[in-house]
């Protein structure tokens, strides 16, 4: 894993862009100017530990930056005849792409966000993997273009700190982060997972390579999908051990992480490393005796690790410093300090447990939501998702704490929110797919690529460590699309997981109630921070006169009785980033 820069000038300091991205890759930091042309790399050796493996890396004419792993390369090399001359995965990339040109993504099984420069047609060539795990920011204007990994580097790069982009704050506050390719910086952008640029001259463009809204539902087999799912899971697991160094696994004790380190420890020859985090006080939120129960029985390496309010207030505007932009998930902060963990403990990359819900259906609104879609609605002859869910968002914009040109805002209306939207959202659906589909689709556009891996990339590469998430294979991804919904919906919530976990690990994990990676974030933040929300969130709207005070206090009296506290974090972390940065 690594960070990347790059721009089509060269009137930069190097040095200071790339310790910008230092946390990223603390192994090797390199960098190529040549005329109109820039490019940086910080590198966190796993595959090929040689220096021969450093990048930027030049083969003929072409030259590459790349943040991520491609887990079948090996395979790749063999199966396209390639001509490599390193043992690395970087090469691969670089060889695929003389070949075949940008139809290459879709030979790729990995992770990542990189760029190839063609020194012939001077061509910039960028892609992002399938579904977000790896980050890629750009600006461009007229004929200036530049990227990184980072938005810091960005904004380093343009020597000034862009205005708050408007539309990014409404869709956060919908979906906890900027969708499509909105950042909180005017100007600046993301390029969206699944998509690939190309930039010459002037001229910018960004494609889409790879989507999940046309796949037939064909299996409807209960035993033979059981039995290839467990397959893709095996397989998925042992795909992302490959490398050079030792993997770890992250164990909350619950069905997802613990299958996943169960599946790890029987392709494993040695004992694998597990990692938890928990809390001092609030045992509710704690599941770290879970955890030990599961390390113990696989028979781990454990190590747990407990943190307290001063260790979460303390790590808030450090979580903030490694994200660049607000990021509604309060499980960022744990994620943090237990990668801080992982890294102290020697290790550069872990598996993890994050994607089951959205395969497998885990939330139980997935549920609610179908029960409110047993008679489907009219949909226009021609669907637009884009502009439908743009529509759609721009409709809950008004409907909550927006000032400007909305209806008057009252507490009542807030309670009514939850309601409305869910009985909106099912004409989101084409009725050319099932509802099931859409469900997964959906979180799979907004929720996996713009919060969940977000949210994982940021934290753990803050700390130099690598995350791989074998639930996200998409070929395992893909299967589960096409399955029956009727077998998928089952009578309780992951019930196809659930089968298969029984191979693996005891009913006391299996249907144990599911917790997510929760903390007493809410309690945490008002036991040790009380009339100072309010009060910054009062002084942000002073500046910024978007929102409506009464709902702000109001928010702020039903956080402290731990009611609406997704609204009032959300807020609070946008008014805290934006008083750091602006004010």
């Amino acid at each position: 894993m690594c960070g990347i820069i790059g721009a089509n000038q060269t009137d930069f300091n190097p040095k200071s862009l790339l310790d910008s991205l230092k946390h990223r890759g603390p192994d090797a930091q390199e960098y190529l100017i040549k005329k109109g042309l820039f490019l940086g790399h910080t590198r966190l050796s796993i595959i090929d530990l040689h220096k021969e493996a450093n990048q930027p890396m030049t083969f003929d004419n072409i030259t590459l930056v790349f943040n991520g792993e491609i887990y079948n390369y090996r395979a790749l090399q063999r199966e396209h005849k390639l001509n490599c001359k390193t043992k690395s995965d970087s090469e691969v990339i670089i060889r695929l792409y003389q070949k075949y040109g940008s139809a290459f993504l879709n030979y790729l099984d990995g992770m990542f966000a990189f760029c190839l420069f063609n020194h012939k047609t001077e061509e910039f060539f960028c892609a992002r993997d399938r579904f977000g795990k790896k980050p890629f920011y750009y600006f461009h204007n007229n004929d200036t273009f530049y990227f990184a990994s980072e938005i810091k580097t960005l904004i380093k790069m343009l020597g000034y700190t862009p205005e708050l982009n408007r539309e990014a704050l409404w869709q956060y506050l919908a979906f906890q982060s900027p969708q499509e390719n909105h950042t909180f910086y005017t100007g600046i952008k993301k390029l969206q997972a699944s998509h690939f640029l190309k930039f010459r001259l002037s001229t910018l463009s960004t494609h889409p390579y790879y989507t999940l809204n046309n796949i037939d539902i064909t299996h409807f087999n209960k035993p033979e999908i059981y039995k290839h799912v467990d397959t893709l899971l095996n397989e998925s697991v042992e795909k992302r051990l490959v490398g050079d160094v030792e993997v770890a696994s992250l164990l909350s004790g619950g069905l997802d992480s613990s299958l996943i380190t169960a599946l790890y420890t029987k392709i494993s020859p040695q004992k694998v490393h597990t990692f938890s985090i928990g809390y001092d006080e609030y045992s509710h939120y704690c599941e770290l005796p879970y955890a030990k129960n599961v390390a113990q029985m696989l028979k781990t390496q454990h190590h747990a690790y407990t943190i307290g309010r001063d260790d979460f207030l303390e790590t808030i505007d450090l979580v903030l410093e490694q994200l660049d932009e607000p990021l509604a998930d309060s499980a960022c902060i744990p994620t943090y300090l237990l990668s801080q963990q992982v890294h102290k403990e020697g290790f550069k990359v872990s598996l993890s447990g994050e994607g089951s819900d959205e395969s497998f259906l885990g939330y139980d609104n997935y549920f609610t939501m179908l029960k409110h879609y047993e008679e489907k609605p009219p949909i226009p002859e021609k669907f637009n998702f884009s502009k439908e869910w743009e529509y759609h968002n721009r409709r809950i914009k008004n409907r909550t704490i927006y000032h400007s040109n909305a209806e008057t805002f009252t507490s009542t209306a807030l309670q009514k929110l939850s309601r409305k939207k869910l009985k909106s959202i099912p004409t989101l659906f084409p009725s050319a797919y099932s509802p099931t589909q859409w469900l997964s689709y959906i979180d799979f556009s907004i929720w996996i690529p713009e919060v969940l891996m977000t949210k994982v990339d940021r934290m753990s590469m803050a700390h130099s460590l690598e995350i791989r998430a074998p639930f996200l294979d998409h070929h395992l991804v893909e299967y589960l699309m096409a399955v029956d919904p009727i077998i998928k919906r089952g009578s309780t919530n992951k019930e196809t997981l659930k089968e298969i976990a029984k191979q693996y690990l005891p009913s006391s994990v299996i249907n144990r109630k599911k917790k997510g990676f929760s903390s007493p974030f809410i309690e945490w933040l008002y036991d040790g921070h009380h009339k100072e929300i309010l009060n910054i969130m009062l002084r942000v709207n002073n500046e910024l006169n978007l929102f409506n005070n009464e709902v702000i206090i109001y928010l702020y009296e039903e956080g402290r009785e731990g009611r609406y506290k997704q609204h009032l974090y959300s807020l609070y972390i946008f008014c805290r980033w934006y008083q750091k940065v602006y004010m």
